[in-house]
């Protein structure tokens, strides 16, 4: 019987960010499109804004990746090396917003996020 093994690695967002952009974090065929309202997105960056926590993300890491997609519409340079099992629409999200890539919506049709989010308005 094979043994599970768990390793705890901390990322900061600069550089999940960089991993999504090169292609090395990537989504398993299982995973389903995006289906965030934008309020929700919104409310995800306000959360960290305000330092809340945002809750764990999970990878998978394995090394035969047959079906795989990539995180927002844009190209790739890499073939993924983690796939993201818990966290997709965080991850999505964040990568959506910061860098202005357009996400494939539930509908298969793609869509830039677009959130109102003013910290002026934060007490």
């Amino acid at each position: 019987m094979s043994e599970t093994v768990f390793k705890q690695v901390n990322y900061d967002l600069n550089a999940l960010i960089k991993y999504i952009e090169l292609g090395e974090i990537g989504l398993p065929d299982i995973q389903r499109p995006f289906v965030w309202k934008n309020a929700k997105v919104r409310d995800l960056f306000d959360s960290m804004y305000r330092g809340y926590p945002v809750g764990y993300l999970l990878f998978w890491q394995n090394e035969f990746f047959d079906d795989t997609h990539v995180i927002g519409t844009d190209t790739k340079q890499k073939t993924p090396r983690l796939l993201i099992v818990d966290g997709q629409q965080r991850l999505t999200s964040l990568y959506a917003v910061l860098k202005k890539i357009e996400v494939v919506r539930e509908n298969y049709g793609r869509e830039l996020i677009n959130i109102a989010f003013n910290p002026q308005l934060i007490n």
